[in-house]
């Protein structure tokens, strides 16, 4: 039994302790330039390079940056998913122009953003918006609509208001799909921000990359890849957290 528990628990991360491995030696194997692709090894000298008071600036940059967009998306994303929802007009008038609106490019769209709205963090969050934003209300609506229909009209019968309806019905259903939707979203914040801060920024992650690179510091570069990775991951995982710890019933049962 507790090998069973183990070895799922082990097995990704021994997968990575190997890449990792092979990433190193092919390093030192094949002489690759560490211009190129800087050993794991040197990586970590990368993080070393750069004091810890600067690293916090680059890190807290992007990090304001994506969390204000990402909690403006859910105020915005949520009520427009529950009017889609609730109104077939409405929804056959506006989801075309979501679809026109996701499928826009954002990096194309960017530097006509900032160049609209100034190189604040309010462009920056824009665009962390339009990339989090569709996720968001597609699957919102879809979890809305999954509502039984006997309970909305056993709700009707009894003519309960609507935001009843909406809070006590539609929304507990709807649970599970936002928090797929958050959960992808969350990750998209990170890159919204980061596309954002390649376009115009003083600060941030997406700065210290593009700033590196332009240097020819790669190891400083990786080093910035490397926190930001981790950066989405807790973010993932703080998601995770608040669905298990204020919703646990929404989670997926263990087969």
């Amino acid at each position: 039994m507790a090998r069973a528990m183990v070895t799922p628990a082990l097995l990704p991360v021994g997968t990575f302790v190997a890449i990792i491995a092979v990433w190193e030696i092919s390093c030192h194997l094949f002489a690759i330039p560490s211009f190129v692709l800087p050993a794991p090894s040197r990586i970590l000298g990368g993080f070393g390079s750069i004091d810890i008071l600067r690293w916090f600036e680059h890190v807290w940059g992007t990090l304001r940056v994506a969390m204000i967009g990402y909690f403006v998306s859910i105020a915005v994303a949520i009520p427009i998913a529950i009017a889609l929802a609730r109104s077939q007009v409405l929804s056959r008038a506006f989801y075309p122009i979501l679809v026109i609106v996701q499928s826009t490019p954002v990096v194309a769209i960017a530097p006509i953003i900032i160049v609209a709205l100034g190189s604040g963090d309010l462009p920056r969050v824009v665009i962390t918006c339009l990339i989090t934003f569709f996720p968001l209300v597609v699957s919102t609506t879809t979890g809305l609509m999954a509502t039984p229909p006997e309970l909305i009209e056993l709700s009707r019968s009894l003519r309960a208001p609507v935001f009843r309806e909406i809070s006590q019905i539609r929304l507990p259903y709807a649970i599970p799909y936002i928090f797929s939707a958050l959960k992808i979203s969350v990750t998209l914040a990170v890159i919204g921000a980061v596309v954002a801060e390649f376009v115009a920024a003083e600060k941030g992650l997406g700065y210290f990359i593009q700033f590196s690179t332009s240097m020819f510091k790669v190891q400083q570069a990786w080093a910035g890849l490397v926190i930001l990775v981790l950066m989405s991951l807790v973010l993932f995982q703080a998601v995770i957290a608040v669905q298990r710890i204020w919703f646990p019933w929404s989670l997926p049962k263990d087969k």
